[in-house]
């Protein structure tokens, strides 16, 4: 079982250690990985809506649940930028990851969420069951953020190998999906979230993402 699945934060899971040497060449450049604007979204179960009392879920919950958020998220937003530069990720994606992993650092304690088994902003997996990864840097640094952002990217390039014929988007949308999840249980883009966290995982942190781009500065 993974990890991530009985988590009231979603941890980044199924990923082993690796030495990022970045995206190649041709990859690099404004949103090289896809455009978040243009993912499809349905937003957020009304499960996840319920962790904030909200009535119902969709995308309408999910930009509650990043504005919520957005306060906390303005003391890490030079370093989200940076590593959003630095890796060609859009800053307003590994916001909401943070959004949706950590509330952005709110339900942490001394950096630690999931029991333990997960480390910082972006939740990073270190279970010898789970991810199995070890932590990088301070639960908010920007190495911390380089780390998460990583293993991102090497879920983007799993699910390119795992579907070469869909869309930039649809595969974006598949790697935020396997950050939570891990791409082996990412098996149809029509049901990208049915085995992640709260069915949902991908939905809502477009969603956020998209809400972060639009109106948190990223």
């Amino acid at each position: 079982m993974f990890a991530a699945q009985c988590r009231q934060t979603d941890a980044a899971s199924r990923a082993p250690v690796f030495t990022f040497k970045g995206p190649p060449e041709e990859e690099t450049g404004t949103m090289g990985y896809g455009n978040i604007m243009a993912v499809e979204t349905t937003g957020a179960s009304e499960k996840t809506a319920r962790q904030d009392r909200l009535d119902s879920g969709g995308v309408r919950a999910s930009y509650t649940m990043a504005k919520t958020d957005s306060g906390r998220m303005e003391k890490y937003k030079s370093i989200i930028n940076a590593v959003g530069s630095k890796y060609d990720i859009e800053p307003a994606l590994i916001a909401a990851i943070i959004s949706r992993e950590s509330r952005a650092g709110n339900v942490l304690q001394d950096g630690w969420g999931d029991h333990g088994n997960a480390w910082g902003l972006m939740q990073v997996d270190v279970n010898p069951s789970g991810g199995g990864h070890t932590a990088k840097g301070d639960w908010n640094s920007e190495e911390h953020l380089s780390q998460g952002t990583e293993i991102l990217i090497y879920f983007l390039n799993r699910i390119k190998n795992k579907f070469p014929s869909w869309t930039s988007e649809q595969q974006l949308k598949g790697a935020i999906a396997s950050y939570n999840t891990g791409d082996g249980r990412v098996n149809s883009y029509e049901n990208v979230d049915e085995k992640t966290t709260g069915k949902d995982y991908s939905n809502d942190v477009v969603a956020r993402a998209q809400w972060y781009k639009t109106n948190g500065g990223f």
